[in-house]
């Protein structure tokens, strides 16, 4: 530079005016590396040098970064960065990175060897910036980015990725997606999401131990995911779709079993009595309920136990809130048609049109049952919205069932043609009950109010009288007398283990509120009301894919077997076996509705 300083005029003047001749500069570069090329050995140790240096500050140590930038710059001047330094140093770095990542990764955690890989390419662009050429940085990251992360794609998320998602340790999710971004691995990261998420539903699916708390556990998953998907990921397209198929594929591996749940979690949170949540609480939770039965295949089987529990929230007066009841149906109907809510929102009608009924009915009576005044309240529902129930005729007391004859003869007078069938099962009472502790109200069922009144007549009954006096199902009679001895409100006394099975007034019955609701067995579902709604659904599936098969060959003429099967699966909208289609059809050929090529079995023709 000072040899450069001194001959600056002459550059200046004469070389600018004399074109063949070069500037004092340029001329000692070319001379310099005239000198230089030649000597290999020179050019060897000098490459070494500048490996070990850059090797030196790898490993931790401080160097002389202004010597290193000179030396490189020198070697860019004289055009042999690429052959002498880049080359070299390329290789020199797969080799040292390969090493200690392979070394990093057996021996920390996936939390700690993504931090290690982040704070490596951080150092290198450092280097680039302050002593290498800038066109080094392209195939410097290429080489790092390969050694750290693209050769140990597979490794990284089998040995931590599952530890991070249930740690919920998001900091390092995103870490790991933003690493794998830079070598186009994200598609791997959304594999492992979905196994991840597949293999941790699967586990809350088929726990049925936990049945119970199945669907709580499934949201509170869910919003665990939501949060890893915007924090960690920044919600792309592809992981939302991911975490979509995850669950639709998890929630319906166990057949109907989840829809049922989901159905029944719905009904406690809409029930009074229950969890007590603000309307703002409840509007969230019905938000994510419909998350969930999204995913739901078999609506059909949700549909099912949503009215069987509907139903019993209306008529015993059990519902939490009109608005969220109606809120609830409307986000089916947004969601599912109005063909899926034509009978829910049916119910509801009934049951205002009841009340208008009642108001008229209370009006036109002019007369008292046997001089008591007892307040009836029938609910006059559409059988065909309505679940089915057992028919159960039971011994009413004379004054309730001339009460029943006033009605019925009251509302077949206004509607000719019709016909009541009174289901006693669902019903309720208040009776009034005199205790030497005091008077009280007894909110009990009609079943429970039958057997109670027998004991206006005497203190001591047998299960057998009971039965006889009534005329109520054992079975169901059973449950009744169970909640009626039961610890927490122990109306009648029963009789000890081997000893005649018989029952007894409880005369030292006591309690602190004046009006006393009994265990009432109605609202709770047993095995028999389940297993005949499972039967429902299965009994109304088999006349769906009926319609489905004649509808399909009726628009058709004749078909081809296996293209049949696939339009039925089109317009069937609940899972369905093609064995379970193929019997379909053969009833349907076995009543005539349907016919066999006479050429080609597998062909079927509509019978007009």
């Amino acid at each position: 530079a000072t040899i450069r300083s001194i001959f600056l005029c002459l550059d200046r003047t004469y070389v600018i005016q004399t074109s063949s001749v070069q500037s004092l500069w340029d001329m000692g570069i070319r001379l310099f590396q005239t000198h230089l090329t030649p000597r290999t050995a020179l050019l060897t140790k000098m490459t070494g040098g500048l490996l070990r240096v850059i090797e030196t500050e790898r490993q931790g140590d401080t160097i002389n970064r202004g010597l290193l930038k000179s030396v490189l710059e020198m070697c860019s001047a004289l055009s042999i960065y690429a052959d002498a330094f880049e080359k070299p140093f390329l290789e020199a770095t797969r080799v040292f990175y390969s090493a200690e990542a392979r070394q990093y990764l057996d021996q920390e955690e996936v939390s700690s060897y993504l931090k290690y890989a982040d704070r490596r390419l951080a150092e290198e662009n450092n280097r680039v910036v302050q002593c290498l050429d800038v066109p080094t940085r392209k195939p410097l990251f290429a080489c790092v980015e390969a050694e750290l992360i693209s050769n140990h794609v597979d490794a990284v998320l089998a040995k931590g990725f599952d530890d991070l998602m249930k740690a919920k340790r998001t900091e390092d999710l995103r870490r790991l997606h933003g690493l794998f971004d830079r070598v186009n691995a994200t598609d791997a990261v959304r594999s492992a999401f979905n196994t991840y998420i597949k293999c941790t539903g699967m586990e809350l699916v088929s726990d049925v131990q936990n049945d119970s708390a199945m669907v709580q556990s499934i949201m509170d998953f869910k919003d665990e995911l939501d949060l890893v998907v915007h924090q960690a990921f920044d919600d792309p397209p592809a992981f939302v779709e991911s975490q979509t198929e995850g669950f639709e594929h998890f929630i319906n591996s166990r057949n109907n079993k989840p829809a049922e749940l989901v159905a029944k979690f719905v009904d406690a949170r809409l029930r009074s009595g229950g969890q007590a949540l603000t309307e703002d609480e409840l509007e969230v939770l019905l938000d994510k309920v419909m998350v969930l039965f999204r995913f739901i295949r078999a609506k059909d089987v949700f549909e099912a136990f949503y009215k069987k529990d509907l139903a019993k929230r209306l008529l015993l007066s059990k519902s939490a809130s009109a608005e969220a009841e109606s809120g609830m149906i409307t986000r089916l109907k947004q969601e599912c048609g109005s063909a899926f809510t034509v009978k829910l929102e049916s119910m509801f009608k009934d049951m205002d049109v009841s009340d208008d009924i009642m108001t008229a009915f209370r009006k036109s009576r002019t007369k008292k049952v046997e001089g008591k005044e007892i307040e009836l309240g029938v609910r006059v529902l559409t059988k065909g919205s309505w679940p089915n129930y057992p028919q159960m005729e039971v011994l009413l007391p004379a004054h309730l069932d001339e009460l029943h004859t006033e009605f019925t003869e009251f509302y077949l007078s206004r509607h000719n043609g019709c016909r009541l069938n009174y289901e006693h099962t669902l019903a309720q009472c208040t009776l009034r009950a005199s205790y030497p502790s005091g008077r009280k109200e007894l909110v009990v069922s009609l079943l429970q109010a039958l057997v109670l009144l027998l004991f206006n007549q005497v203190d001591s009954l047998t299960f057998t009288e009971i039965a006889q006096r009534t005329n109520i199902e054992q079975r169901e009679l059973k449950r009744v007398m169970s909640s009626l001895c039961s610890s927490k409100q122990k109306l009648l006394r029963k009789s000890k283990e081997g000893e005649p099975e018989a029952f007894w007034y409880n005369d030292k019955f006591s309690h602190k509120s004046k009006k006393v609701r009994v265990d009432q067995v109605q609202i709770r579902e047993t095995q028999q009301e389940n297993a005949q709604t499972n039967e429902q659904v299965l009994q109304d599936r088999g006349y769906a894919i009926d319609a489905a098969i004649v509808r399909i060959l009726k628009a058709r003429k004749q078909l081809g077997h296996t293209m049949l099967i696939s339009e039925i699966f089109s317009e069937l909208k609940f899972p369905a076996k093609p064995a379970d289609i193929k019997k379909r059809i053969e009833s349907l050929i076995n009543r005539e509705y349907l016919e066999r090529d006479d050429d080609n079995s597998q062909i079927y023709k509509y019978v007009a």
